[in-house]
């Protein structure tokens, strides 16, 4: 395990747990006890969690993972995720692409597409992602639209009215959302209403609205909704899903794609 992975590790332990110990962590992840201090006193000099005496606690309930550092949990499952979206958008197109790790991964995949790596443009992408763009921006081919904004440094998302007053002056052809829950009768959701916001917005400037999320977002509800679920075109996940949500969802007129 890279001390990438074990930085990863250790802070997604720490979200689900609310505090660590060095002996319970280094039997884990199997290392040595004076390697988990190490790792935890350079977490600590990043301000990503407080050190004490016997391991880590988090800062305060409302602690949320910068992006770079969440796990890479249902790795798998995003890249099939991943993949298969990418496969639905057709050279030429305007997309939009929310933030997000699973839509961080669409952005990749659309990016090692063969068939992409031409054209004028081949794609042009609107995101209020400084990764994505960031991400994509060395790729000539691929026309990127950043909306202004205030950043938010967990997500790296824009939002705010002048990231709002830009996107409502665009059209995109598909728009591909990341949720934090997507429930057949509560519609699509996640957890801050500026992020919401804008991606409501972003649906409601497409012509076809692609969700990308795994099974463990789906049949579960969070603060602030995106839109209902008959504003949803196609839904991409894993095979985890449940069949019965799955029905759910498709009595909706969601077209249900697990993989």
């Amino acid at each position: 395990m890279t001390r990438k992975e074990r930085w990863q590790t250790l802070l997604d332990l720490l979200v689900e747990r609310g505090e660590l110990e060095v002996e319970p962590a280094a039997e884990a992840l199997g290392v040595s006890a004076a390697t988990i201090r190490r790792d935890l006193d350079q977490l600590a000099e990043q301000q990503l969690l407080v050190r004490t005496r016997g391991g880590a606690v988090l800062h305060g309930v409302s602690y949320e993972l910068p992006l770079r550092y969440r796990t890479s949990r249902r790795a798998a499952e995003k890249g099939r995720i991943s993949e298969t979206v990418a496969a639905l958008i057709v050279p030429g197109e305007v997309i939009g692409l929310t933030g997000g790790t699973t839509t961080t991964e669409v952005a990749r995949a659309l990016a090692a597409r063969p068939d992409l790596a031409t054209g004028s443009p081949a794609l042009t992408v609107v995101t209020n992602a400084l990764n994505i763009a960031g991400e994509l921006v060395i790729r000539p081919q691929f026309k990127i639209v950043l909306t202004g904004g205030v950043a938010r440094p967990q997500s790296y998302e824009l939002t705010g009215p002048l990231a709002m007053e830009v996107l409502g002056q665009l059209s995109v052809d598909t728009a591909v959302v990341g949720v934090d829950a997507f429930d057949p009768s509560d519609g699509a959701a996640t957890r801050h209403e500026d992020e919401a916001a804008m991606n409501r917005l972003l649906c409601e400037r497409a012509s076809r609205v692609v969700i990308a999320a795994d099974s463990s977002k789906l049949g579960v509800r969070a603060f602030a909704r995106i839109v209902a679920t008959d504003a949803v075109d196609v839904l991409v996940t894993d095979t985890g899903l449940a069949p019965s949500v799955a029905g759910e969802f498709e009595a909706a007129g969601v077209e249900v794609i697990r993989v």
